[in-house]
C-alpha cells in the first residue's frame, strides 16, 4: 500500500508554493488521496537550526557553513516531519506532495563544493544519510521548475518588498543563486528530474501555463 512521493523543486522565488498548491488541488480534483508538505517546516521545533542558519547566525554567507553541517540541519527537519506528520499516510498509500525535499540539499549544499570528485562524494553521503541511515523515502518523481536566476532574483526582491520580510542568506546572495541554478540543471539531468520551464524568450510564462505542464508530468506518471 506504500504511497508515492512527488517533489516540486526549484530555486528561491520560482513559484514553488503556488505550483504545489495548484497541483494539490488538481490531484484532489482527480479523486486522489493526497497530502501536501513543505520544507523547511518552519512550524516545527526540529527546524530551529535551519532557521538559525538561514538568518545568518552561523555566518552571514551560505559558504560560512560547510555542506555537510548545513545538510544535517535540513535532514533533521525532514526526519521529524516524516515521522510526525506523513509517514502513516504514505505507508497507507497516499500521494505525498512536497514543496522541496532532500533534492534541495543536492543543490544548495553541493554548490558549495567545487571539486567534482568531492561533490560526488558529498552527494553519495547525502543519499546514504537520508535515504538509507535515516530511512526517509526516496522520491518517486521530482518536477524541477526551471526559472532563470535573473528572473528569480527580481521575484525575490518583489516578494520581500510586498511582504516586508527580510531575505535569508541564500536570497541575499545573487551570485550564490546563479550558481545554484547551474547546479539545479546539472542535478535534473543527473537524477532524471522532469523539467518545466518557467520562462520563454526571457519572459515569465503565466502561472496557468506552467501549471498545465506540471499536471502533464503527473498525468503521464500516474
Amino acid at each position: 500500500m506504500q504511497g508515492k512521493l512527488i517533489i516540486i523543486e526549484a530555486g528561491d522565488g520560482s513559484g514553488k508554493a503556488t505550483q504545489t498548491k495548484l497541483l494539490y488541488d488538481a490531484l484532489i480534483g482527480m479523486g486522489k488521496n493526497v497530502m501536501k508538505v513543505e520544507y523547511p517546516d518552519y512550524a516545527s521545533e526540529a527546524c530551529a537550526p535551519v532557521k538559525m542558519y538561514l538568518r545568518g547566525e552561523f555566518g552571514g554567507h551560505a559558504d560560512d557553513v560547510n555542506a555537510y553541517a548545513a545538510s544535517l540541519f535540513f535532514a533533521v527537519d525532514r526526519y521529524a516531519s516524516y515521522r510526525k506528520k506523513w509517514k502513516k499516510a504514505y505507508e497507507d498509500g497516499a500521494i505525498i506532495l512536497a514543496d522541496r525535499y532532500t533534492t534541495s540539499n543536492m543543490v544548495h549544499q553541493a554548490v558549495k563544493i567545487q571539486d567534482e570528485k568531492e561533490r560526488e562524494k558529498f552527494l553519495h553521503w547525502l543519499w546514504d544519510t537520508e535515504f538509507v541511515k535515516m530511512g526517509l523515502p526516496v522520491p518517486d518523481k521530482v518536477i524541477f521548475l526551471n526559472m532563470p536566476a535573473d528572473l528569480s532574483g527580481r521575484l525575490i526582491d518583489d516578494r520581500a518588498q510586498k511582504t516586508k520580510t527580510a531575505k535569508d542568506i541564500h536570497e541575499k546572495d545573487a551570485a550564490y543563486l546563479a550558481r545554484c541554478h547551474e547546479v539545479y540543471e546539472q542535478m535534473a539531468q543527473k537524477y532524471g528530474w522532469d523539467v518545466v520551464n518557467c520562462a520563454e524568450n526571457g519572459q515569465l510564462r503565466s502561472i496557468e501555463a506552467i501549471h498545465r505542464d506540471v499536471v502533464a508530468c503527473i498525468e503521464e506518471y500516474l
